[in-house]
């Protein structure tokens, strides 16, 4: 007995050294990033000189509208008002510039063939909640102003959207949209194909964001994450019961992949359930796919969601 508890803490042992030396790695990996904060530059730059500001920042602005069109928004008082929301909330960037320095470092050590951007740049982009981040190869778009706060008086959002408007969704969206570049496509329509490439894009931010909850990386409040581990086994059953897992019916993307305000399996239990609780079995799918396999996760990525989901031994407790 005292044999296997000195195993047992030698093994302890060694897994806390391993993921220590993991972690000093990643921490040494230089990591240069500038900040633009774009938004202050253009509420900031006195109306005379913005046609210079124009040429200096002509990606952000459209050809084919006149100058007296970003003149006037500029001058517009509901965007001054929005703009000094941003600023109230976001004065000080520096907090969250140190987090996506340790994202990058994550994504180096993980992804050393992915080219990074070297610069983030902060904006107002007119409530554009389908692109709050935009991810490519040279620089990081990050919309403020869809990250201050699900209670913020300039939301007109149904909740399950205004819930994912905080700042501790910034991180979780920037890995998002990196996910879309080492995910391979879905390549079939079958509802397990999409819950196991979503679930890809949660166990992604598993390893690049391994101090965050798990409520904020799927943008979950904790109650309807509770909902979700307290049911996991009875929705489970429900998908092998009505043989969807397979079916290739799009619907079933709008009731259980889609954000919506609850998932709709047709039963009472709709109501209490959150949306996209598809790609939560899918996360789960996956990660006990990475706990019975030995497999990298860049291998992972590009694995058929049939493979991973035979392979996964995945069985919720009753």
């Amino acid at each position: 007995m005292k044999k296997v508890f000195l195993i047992l803490l030698f093994s302890v042992f060694w897994s806390c050294d391993k993921k220590s030396a993991i972690e000093k790695e990643i921490e040494a990996i230089p990591i240069r990033l500038q900040i633009e904060r774009f938004e202050q530059l253009m509420y900031e730059c006195p109306v005379a000189d913005f046609p210079t500001f124009r040429q200096q920042h002509s990606v952000f602005f459209p050809k084919q509208i006149p100058d007296s069109v970003f003149m006037a928004k500029i001058q517009d008082p509901l965007y001054r008002e929005l703009y000094s929301e941003v600023q109230k909330e976001y004065k000080d960037f520096n907090p969250i510039m140190t987090e996506i320095e340790e994202l990058f470092r994550h994504i180096s050590f993980y992804f050393p063939n992915q080219k990074k951007p070297e610069k983030v740049i902060t904006l107002i982009s007119e409530m554009d909640y389908e692109n709050k981040v935009i991810y490519n190869d040279s620089v990081v778009l990050i919309s403020l102003d869809l990250y201050l706060g699900k209670e913020h008086k300039f939301y007109e959002f149904p909740d399950y959207f205004r819930q994912t408007f905080e700042r501790s969704q910034i991180l979780p969206d920037i890995v998002s949209d990196f996910s879309t570049r080492v995910i391979a496509p879905v390549r079939d329509k079958s509802f397990l194909s999409q819950m196991i490439y979503f679930g890809k894009e949660m166990y992604l931010k598993d390893i690049l964001l391994p101090t965050y909850t798990d409520y904020h990386k799927i943008g979950y409040t904790e109650e309807q994450f509770k909902w979700c581990e307290e049911n996991q086994s009875e929705m489970w059953r429900y998908f092998i019961e009505e043989n969807i897992l397979f079916d290739t019916d799009s619907k079933l993307v709008q009731r259980f992949i889609a954000p919506a305000p609850f998932s709709k399996f047709y039963l009472e239990v709709d109501q209490e359930s959150p949306g996209r609780t598809g790609v939560w079995i899918g996360w789960q799918i996956v990660r006990s796919y990475m706990k019975n396999n030995d497999v990298s996760i860049q291998e992972m990525l590009l694995m058929d969601a049939k493979d991973i989901f035979t392979n996964s031994k995945y069985k919720p407790k009753k």
